[in-house]
């Protein structure tokens, strides 16, 4: 096969696979009584190459996620003519915010308030070297950890229900940066419903205070249908769009 034939091929996959999970959230938003297009797809393509980013645009994908530095900002910038938001899903460390805050659109992971002031100074950063224009907002959303508190994972990313409230102020007061919602991760081995419930109601409270914050993001390839039941407003799919992740060198 040529590699211009495997690029066909590519291409095809991706299209029908983009177009089975666009399914699958358009058949959830009817089975919850939502309208239509409300739910955005977040397509996450992190260890794929910069040219799946390409064909998935070429397909209509309007939205990326990615999660590890330097890998995301390298495509990020490899396919910066492209019309696409970034979303950087994964956790950050502190020491990479400033790296992140030059390409996000959406940062969906802010679990500490070092993290927030970190994001907060990048960004400040990147506008005056000129990697954002005067005036740019970073959109933020705080990444709420569902376990029980016996069953919390530090390693999984995620402020304790109880931090929300605080780290949300924290977000909304911070030059640069747009408080826009919360993010969660089912936990894993559970019925995700009930978490996505509760992610519902920390959002609701949320909101209540900060009413522009609307974003839900929750849900990924297995358990979207009960993401978008719940309320999500954006979903996050890798596996069911691309396929399986290539080994991490």
């Amino acid at each position: 096969m040529t590699q211009g034939e495997a690029r066909v091929d590519r291409a095809a996959e991706l299209a029908e696979n983009l177009a089975d999970v666009r399914r699958r959230v358009a058949e959830a938003e009817a089975a919850a009584g939502r309208p239509a297009g409300s739910v955005h797809l977040v397509v996450v393509t992190k260890t794929f190459p910069a040219e799946d980013v390409r064909l998935l645009a070429g397909c209509g994908a309007t939205d990326v996620g990615e999660s590890r530095e330097p890998e995301a900002g390298l495509k990020a910038r490899a396919c910066a003519d492209l019309p696409l938001r970034w979303h950087q899903v994964g956790q950050v460390q502190t020491k990479k915010a400033a790296a992140v805050a030059a390409w996000a659109d959406v940062v969906h992971s802010a679990d500490r308030e070092r993290l927030v002031a970190a994001l907060a100074r990048g960004h400040a950063r990147s506008v005056e070297e000129g990697l954002r224009p005067e005036g740019h907002v970073l959109d933020v959303l705080v990444q709420v950890d569902l376990a029980d508190d016996e069953d919390r994972d530090p390693g999984r990313g995620g402020a304790a229900v109880g931090d929300v409230p605080a780290l949300a102020e924290a977000v909304a007061a911070s030059e640069g940066l747009r408080l826009a919602g919360v993010m969660a991760v089912a936990p894993a081995g559970v019925d995700p419903r009930g978490p996505f419930e509760r992610l519902a109601q920390v959002a609701a409270r949320v909101r209540a205070e900060h009413p522009g914050a609307a974003v839900v993001s929750a849900g990924m390839s297995g358990d979207l249908e009960e993401a978008v039941v719940a309320g999500a407003t954006h979903v996050r799919v890798g596996r069911a769009v691309l396929g399986a992740r290539p080994p991490i060198v």
